[in-house]
């Protein structure tokens, strides 16, 4: 693609999109601001229209990730029953579906960001921020059904988050993986059986 073809109005864009590419080739090392230009067919200053350095553009990145995750988690629920559990058990599938399928971006954006927060653009910032609060809120949903009315609060999520994240980091959507134990099992049949809560109105 020719620089000249590149405006203002798509560059940051087309940015995302060529470090997502190399994301997913090389991982995060592969992640410079000169590579990201050369993929996207822009001059080697060009980032600096949009990000104020590389932590920026790679904050913009896992945003963008996060927004994927997000679909990926509302497809696989579109596909499931009504039934709550059948929601639940689709979105944790849609979970590992991103978790196998973008494996370098999904470690990336669990990182911790620590000290490199405050040199991240205040709008990338934002977007980091809603674009995380969106994908956690799907996953919340799924399990409101199954939260106990009383007890500590959100206390089914924080266990389902930590089964299924814990399943991906540590198996990669490997259906096949062993471990001491033996073959892993399917997500689904080690999920609990949550009874639904007497409030089972809950939105989903």
């Amino acid at each position: 693609m020719s620089k000249s073809t590149h405006h203002h109005g798509d560059l940051r864009e087309a940015l995302i999109l060529a470090g997502l590419a190399l994301m997913e080739e090389g991982g995060p090392e592969a992640l410079t601001l000169r590579k990201c230009a050369a993929r996207a067919g822009v001059s080697h200053a060009a980032p600096a229209y949009h990000f104020n350095g590389l932590v920026s553009l790679k904050a913009a990145i896992v945003a963008r990730g996060y927004r994927i995750f997000t679909q990926t988690m509302k497809d696989h629920r579109a596909q499931a029953g009504p039934d709550p559990r059948a929601q639940l058990v689709a979105i944790c599938k849609g979970y590992l579906a991103f978790s196998a399928s973008h494996a370098a971006l999904f470690r990336f954006m669990f990182q911790d960001f620590g000290d490199l927060l405050p040199r991240i653009n205040a709008s990338v910032l934002k977007e980091l921020e809603l674009e995380s609060t969106r994908a956690y809120q799907v996953l919340s949903e799924a399990c409101a059904p199954f939260e106990p009315p009383s007890g500590q609060a959100h206390s089914t999520e924080v266990l389902v988050w930590s089964l299924v994240h814990g399943y991906a980091m540590l198996f990669g959507g490997d259906k096949n993986a062993s471990t001491p134990a033996g073959v892993v099992p399917d997500f689904a049949r080690i999920l609990p059986d949550f009874p639904l809560a007497s409030n089972n109105s809950a939105k989903r």
